[in-house]
């Protein structure tokens, strides 16, 4: 499993790229309405507080089963917001 740096970066990679997706999605469809875009873009800022917190508590017993539980979570809610922005 990668360290907690990389676990990090890896967080604000994934979730950075989905905030620009919506972006360029929101510029390339200037007739269409936000709303339901900038709700995305919100959710991703949420899940990226959530899951540095997460990375960053330090009452783990099992730090190895815990950031891969991380980038399990990462994977999966990362998904979700793919398909949201499918959807627009």
């Amino acid at each position: 499993m990668a360290n907690k740096r990389d676990l990090k970066k890896d967080i604000n990679y994934v979730l950075g790229d989905i905030i620009e997706a919506v972006y360029v999605w929101e510029y390339t469809n200037p007739d269409k309405e936000t709303k339901k875009s900038e709700v995305i873009i919100d959710d991703a800022i949420i899940i990226f507080d959530e899951l540095i917190a997460k990375v960053n508590a330090k009452d783990v017993e099992n730090k190895k089963a815990h950031f891969k539980s991380i980038n399990l979570e990462l994977e999966t809610k990362g998904r979700e917001l793919i398909e949201r922005i499918n959807k627009l």
